[in-house]
């Protein structure tokens, strides 16, 4: 019995041996959140347009004036996202989710969570979604770290700011696409983006 025992595990841990197991490409923390973005690298995306990119002091960020985008590489339908993200007063940026182009990320598009603090038309304001969804509450982002949660499931959408609700909302237009963090007027810094 004991040698029947023997020879099982060898087979068992033989067999183990030709089993491939994939790299590790991203860190999953506590939660089954999938870091993307740490602050030390912009690996996990592709930038698109004129904006100047750059690791700064455990963050990246962008302040060129010139628009552009940190496109995610992977593409998602039903997702949570929490990003950690630092803005000048007159910063217009936002998070732009399910993006149907890639290559052009537009708020006909996706949808664009806003962080715009100063937007001539406030029914958009930071917290809302563009033409889908005005914020509840009226937070200021400018000058402070600040914690966006977004979750899309099927055509549900909801934002949280800080802990606020900022956005629950039912809207079908787009359904399955990449993500892309926004650079264009004033400072942004994005310093932690998870998945999950």
């Amino acid at each position: 019995m004991k040698r029947t025992s023997a020879m099982a595990l060898g087979l068992f841990l033989f067999g183990l041996a030709g089993v491939e197991h994939p790299p590790v490409a991203l860190a999953q923390s506590a939660g089954g959140w999938t870091t993307l973005l740490d602050g030390t690298n912009w690996n996990q995306f592709t930038p698109i347009g004129g904006a100047n990119w750059r690791v700064v002091d455990g963050a990246v960020q962008a302040d060129s004036g010139k628009g552009g985008f940190l496109v995610s590489k992977a593409s998602y339908g039903d997702f949570e996202l929490r990003a950690e993200v630092w803005v000048t007063p007159d910063a217009n940026s936002g998070i732009f989710i399910r993006a149907e182009n890639p290559k052009e990320i537009t708020a006909m598009n996706a949808y664009e969570v806003n962080i715009y603090d100063m937007r001539p038309d406030q029914a958009y304001r930071t917290g809302g979604i563009v033409d889908v969804a005005k914020p509840m509450s009226v937070m200021n982002a400018g000058n402070r770290w600040n914690t966006m949660e977004i979750a899309a499931k099927g055509p549900r959408l909801t934002v949280r700011l800080n802990g606020m609700p900022m956005v629950d909302v039912q809207d079908t237009k787009h359904a399955r696409g990449p993500f892309a963090l926004q650079a264009g007027v004033g400072t942004v810094k994005f310093r932690k983006v998870e998945i999950r």
